[in-house]
């Protein structure tokens, strides 16, 4: 039985585990699902991530959750926070962030566990500012962001996208402990 640092009403989050990989991989190979990224991740790309993301929890308490339906235990992606680095004018700042599944999308998912992120994020963690970003032509995860109370702040181009026309005009939101 599965341990988990919080719940919300349908979802368990916990660390990574390597027995992750197979449903991260196939996650990450799932066209739809990487709509708005420039590459799918490799399986050794999968497993580096759930190694960073091992360490990052181990280091500050939080990383990107891997994600149980809890009525089902069905490991259905990811929701959570991550620091980022690549927007000089922050420094260092906590990026919120979700990858799922297609077979779950459309059931309200995301933005459960977007809130019970940012609910962690706020009251365990201590952290007083969160982040959003994504693609402007992303806009389903532009509503999650509506949806979880952020404000668009800007958008900007992503250093890391520069090459790539159709992503890299990004939008920035934010949310701040009420």
């Amino acid at each position: 039985m599965e341990t988990y640092l919080f719940k919300s009403k349908r979802l368990g989050f916990r660390n990574w585990t390597l027995n992750d990989l197979e449903t991260l991989t196939e996650i990450n190979n799932d066209d739809d699902v990487m709509e708005f990224f420039p590459s799918k991740p490799s399986k050794e790309d999968s497993k580096a991530f759930i190694t960073r993301m091992q360490e990052l929890f181990s280091k500050k308490g939080f990383c990107y959750f891997a994600v149980d339906l809890l009525d089902t235990k069905e490991s259905i992606g990811f929701i959570g926070l991550s620091e980022q680095t690549y927007l000089d004018e922050l420094g260092p700042f906590i990026d919120i962030g979700w990858r799922l599944k297609k077979s779950i999308w459309n059931k309200g998912y995301a933005t459960e566990g977007a809130k019970a992120c940012l609910e962690y994020g706020f009251e365990k963690i201590g952290l007083t500012t969160i982040y959003s970003v994504a693609p402007e032509v992303n806009v389903k995860s532009e509503l999650i962001m509506k949806k979880i109370g952020m404000e668009r702040i800007k958008t900007f181009e992503h250093p890391k996208l520069l090459n790539d026309n159709r992503l890299k005009n990004c939008i920035l939101y934010q949310t701040s402990k009420s």
